[in-house]
Order: structure tokens, then sequence, then C-alpha cells
């Protein structure tokens, strides 16, 4: 599928991943609508950047944890625009917990980090349906994590919250078939994006030293992975890893 006229929503759009995600569906043509909670003093910049040289860019202040600012945010996206083509689900919350400290991960936390990675994502899939259905070329795609795949991360939370968004984009893609296709992709450890802020430095350094291309998971390359799901016609259903061979040894 060509991208060019295409209208994108990204949520955590001024995040360190969620800026390159902007960008690179940017180049390919589309209309971005970059969603950020409390940077303004990023994702506004970016979008007269980005409006600047090319199809145009808005930033929308929204909390996806919220069900009625998911309506509202679908909705005005639809008044901007006309139209919704794409979604990326790429705001998410960590918090560093050891997973042996069990009691310092409480039900307040627990519910937060599902909030946040899960119940989020699923609601502003769910609102967005049918304008992705009416498109006609719909697609969404669920920003994971290794995390997801492994007993390991930065809490039992995170790390369940991520396997839960992995079986959500396999259930949406039967659910939204065929007009709509989801798929996902699960980076490893990746610098200058506040999920790494959030880890221990130490922890961070296992992330960096474990792959066996010894370096982190480059952003680029995973919003470029990204690109590449939103044009494919006959991908669905899938998680793409992208983790510098962080799952091999």
């Amino acid at each position: 599928m060509r991208l060019d006229g295409k209208v994108a929503l990204v949520t955590g759009g001024s995040g360190g991943l969620g800026q390159r995600i902007v960008r690179a569906l940017h180049a390919q043509g589309c209309q971005v609508a970059a969603v950020y909670l409390t940077s303004p003093q990023v994702a506004e910049p970016l979008a007269a950047e980005l409006s600047a040289r090319g199809p145009r860019v808005v930033a929308l202040r929204a909390d996806v944890t919220d069900e009625a600012e998911i309506e509202r945010l679908v909705a005005r996206v639809l008044a901007e625009f006309g139209r919704l083509d794409i979604l990326v689900n790429d705001a998410a919350y960590n918090q560093f917990i050891p997973f042996d400290d069990l009691a310092a991960l409480d039900a307040a936390t627990w519910d937060r980090i599902l909030d946040a990675n899960l119940r989020g994502p699923y609601l502003l899939c769910r609102a967005a349906a049918p304008a992705l259905k009416a498109s006609g070329n719909g697609r969404i795609v669920n920003i994971s994590s290794i995390a997801g795949r492994r007993a390991s991360g930065s809490s039992i939370a995170y790390a369940v919250s991520k396997a839960g968004l992995d079986h959500l984009t396999r259930c949406l893609a039967v659910a939204l078939a065929p007009e709509v296709l989801v798929n996902g992709v699960a980076p490893g450890l990746m610098e200058g994006t506040r999920m790494t802020a959030n880890l221990r430095p130490e922890f961070a350094e296992q992330g960096r030293s474990g792959t066996i291309l010894r370096r982190p998971t480059g952003k680029d390359d995973v919003a470029d992975q990204v690109v590449t799901l939103c044009r494919s016609d006959s991908t669905t259903g899938q998680v793409v890893v992208v983790d510098a061979g962080r799952g091999l040894p």
C-alpha cells in the first residue's frame, strides 16, 4: 500500500521513539496526528517543522488511558483530516521494580501500567475501528517490547502488559479483518527514550551488553519497521522483534 495521502494517528508522539515514527510516516507522505500528554514543548515544534516542508502534522493532547478523551481524540482527528487510515499505539508507561520485590508492585502500580500499556491501546483500537474500516486500507501497529516474550523487563506488570498487547494484536487481527491489518513491533532496549530513562543504570547496561550486536536497538530501525507493516498488504497478526539480537543468547 502506498502511504502518501494517508492519515496516521501516533500516540506517544513526543517521545524518543514516537518522534521517529511520526517523521518516518511523514516522509512517506502521511498526514499525522502526533498525540502527546505532557510535552507540548516537543510535540508542537515537531508538528510545525514537519508541516512547513510537507504534509500536515498536528500535535494533539490526550490522555490515552481515559475512554472519554480517546473518543474525543478520534473525533478530532476525523474533524481535522476527514479520515483515519493508520493507528500507531506507541504511548506506554513503565516503572522499574525488581521481579522479586512483589511488595513494591502494589495494586495501584499494576493498574497504572496495565491501563497505559494494554487497556489504553485496546480502547483506542476500539474507538478508531469504524474509521479504519471505512478507510478500506486500515492499519494498526502496536509498539510492544521483548519484555513480553521473556520473564524479564522493568517489572512483572510491564512484561505482562506487553505479552497481553502481543495477544491483543493477534486477536484484533482476526476481529478487524479483512478491512484492517493489525501488527506489532517488539523493540529491545533503545537509547533516548523515557522507557530507558526509567530503568536503573545497571539494568539498562545489561540490555545493551546482552545483545549479539553489542549495541542498543536503533529507534529509526523500529520506526522503519512500523512503516513496512503499514505498507504491507499481506501481513497481519504478527509481532516483529527488532532487538539487536537480544533474544538470541
